[in-house]
């Protein structure tokens, strides 16, 4: 595993303290447009997302790439995640992961 560029779990609460580096967040995809999609994060906000999505999109995608703004990622890297997750549980580990066990997170 290439730990030299770690990606920080985010959702957009979080988005603002990484702006400029880089992120992974989870969202529930609501729509699609060209380079843009537009998403619900994790913790039930708007996240726009800007890349070159693959073709088909599940309901449920994994971006990694550079926070550009507080509501917008950059993709570098898009993973779909199915048509079912449970945000609750991934919005947790965002809190842990930027808390009391950053440390444990790369």
């Amino acid at each position: 595993m290439d730990t030299s560029n770690p990606a920080v779990f985010v959702n957009v609460e979080l988005l603002r303290m990484y702006v400029g580096r880089r992120v992974r967040a989870v969202i529930q995809v609501v729509r699609s447009d060209g380079g843009v999609v537009v998403g619900k994060s994790t913790d039930e906000q708007q996240l726009v997302v800007k890349g070159s999505p693959p073709v088909s999109l599940s309901n449920f995608v994994e971006v990694i790439g550079i926070a550009d703004s507080n509501q917008s990622i950059r993709a570098e890297i898009w993973n779909n995640f199915g048509d079912t997750f449970d945000t609750s549980t991934y919005n947790q580990v965002c809190q842990l992961a930027n808390g009391e066990y950053k440390h444990l997170f790369i």
